[in-house]
């Protein structure tokens, strides 16, 4: 938790100390995964889901208790994020609100992404199915991603919806 809450306080410029941390929503939905998955490791289904469930409530953050989450992962905003079963993640990650990391298949297999080490995944950013995100990757806002993105990656929504006129 104490790695979590300094790399809260680095990332984020808005925090002015770390007693504010303890505010964040990111950092309660982390700090009751690790026994939520845990249980689900010794097959305590239930109560697994029972503490994700209760953690979604109090912070809008849905984290699949059979998820594997790295080091100072840090989700900013969590608001609307949804990690399903299979999904892995790396240490150093950034994600914002509204992140998406979601499945294309019903099957009892890997059906959700894997994030590498530090990337960095915008607001509202879906990544669905069984793809990689390669290490130091940052999906922009908005971003559907659908295959594989190399180390380094950048990966963009297209903005044509959007007319600037001068």
């Amino acid at each position: 938790m104490l790695q979590l809450i300094k790399t809260i306080k680095k990332r984020d410029p808005a925090i002015h100390s770390w007693l504010e941390t303890l505010l964040y929503p990111g950092l309660w939905a982390i700090v009751f995964h690790r026994p939520a998955h845990l249980l689900y490791r010794c097959k305590l289904f239930f109560i697994a889901r029972l503490i994700s469930q209760c953690t979604r409530f109090f912070t809008g953050i849905e984290i699949h208790p059979g998820a594997q989450i790295g080091n100072a992962v840090f989700i900013d905003h969590g608001m609307g994020v949804v990690i399903g079963e299979t999904c892995k993640i790396g240490n150093h990650v950034q994600m914002y609100h509204g992140v998406t990391l979601g499945a294309t298949s019903s099957e009892k297999i890997q059906r959700h992404p894997i994030i590498g080490n530090h990337v960095i995944i915008g607001a509202n950013a879906t990544i669905l199915g069984a793809i990689t995100i390669g290490n130091h990757a940052k999906i922009g806002a908005h971003a559907l991603v659908i295959k594989n993105v190399p180390d380094n990656g950048l990966v963009l929504a297209e903005p044509s919806h959007y007319k600037i006129e001068s």
